[in-house]
């Protein structure tokens, strides 16, 4: 059971070694790195105690750690491909009650939808909360405002349970993709934006967010739908990144096999 005032934890996933992007995280975004505008934006958030930044052990991401001390940014430095045992010893680490998934390469995060998703959670007792589910379900938000919200019970049980190498990676997969096996709750936009690509993936959505938040005057406290507004009056950018396949939530990683998972459900 939750208390009435849970510690509610944003834990935002990060790495230098992006297949499709390498580095991508401390690439320039109108003067500062993508990543410090996850972290800043994200800490916007009206129920947000925390924004931890996640990367791993691996030496390449050193320069990850380097800036968030630098930054003042609490880190915490886990498995590179067991996605799922970093976010959950890092929740443990934390004393998190909830915990709100976010992705250093959405930079554009809005922090309204960080709190709709937290309080779908808070107000439907639900064990999972989200804004988007990835490819094949439908989602209704543009891709790169995605937030994933969950309890720390439910978190340490896919930890515990999950053994299959997608829902390690991509950390919550255990606990959506079975209809009945937690209480879910998913959001929707009022209209289909979901094509819309504002994630930071490929050099072209690097583009896209960097011509998008300069027609934003390059502030970093505009909401979603502002964002869209000048979207939909350029049709120009969305050109640019509009052939760029999305990632379905069974794509893992080539390098992890699976063999190199911690012992799953031990303590740590």
């Amino acid at each position: 059971m939750l208390g009435s005032n849970p510690n509610i934890v944003a834990i935002l996933q990060a790495r230098m070694s992006s297949s499709r992007l390498p580095g991508k995280v401390l690439l320039d975004l109108a003067g500062r790195p993508v990543l410090a505008w996850g972290v800043e934006r994200a800490r916007r958030s009206r129920f947000v105690d925390r924004v931890i930044v996640a990367t791993t052990t691996e030496a390449a991401d050193d320069p990850i750690v380097a800036f968030c001390q630098a930054r003042g940014y609490p880190w915490w430095r886990g498995h590179p491909y067991d996605v799922l045992d970093r976010f959950y010893q890092a929740a443990r680490h934390f004393q998190a009650d909830i915990i709100v998934r976010l992705t250093a390469d959405c930079p554009l995060i809005d922090p309204e939808l960080i709190d709709a998703t937290v309080e779908a959670l808070l107000q439907q007792g639900a064990d999972f909360a989200a804004n988007r589910l990835p490819p094949p379900w439908r989602r209704t938000y543009p891709i790169g405002l995605d937030v994933e919200v969950c309890t720390f019970n439910a978190l340490e049980r896919a930890w515990r349970e999950a053994t299959a190498p997608h829902q390690r990676e991509h950390v919550m997969p255990y606990l959506y993709e079975v209809e009945g096996r937690f209480h879910t709750v998913i959001l929707n936009a009022e209209a289909d934006y979901g094509q819309v690509r504002w994630t930071v993936d490929t050099p072209q959505d690097l583009e896209v967010v960097r011509k998008l938040v300069a027609l934003l005057g390059e502030r970093d406290d505009f909401n979603w739908r502002e964002a869209l507004a000048v979207w939909q009056a350029h049709p120009e950018l969305a050109a640019l990144n509009a052939q760029i396949p999305h990632h379905t939530y069974t794509d893992v990683d080539e390098r992890f096999g699976g063999g190199d998972i911690p012992e799953l459900g031990a303590s740590a």
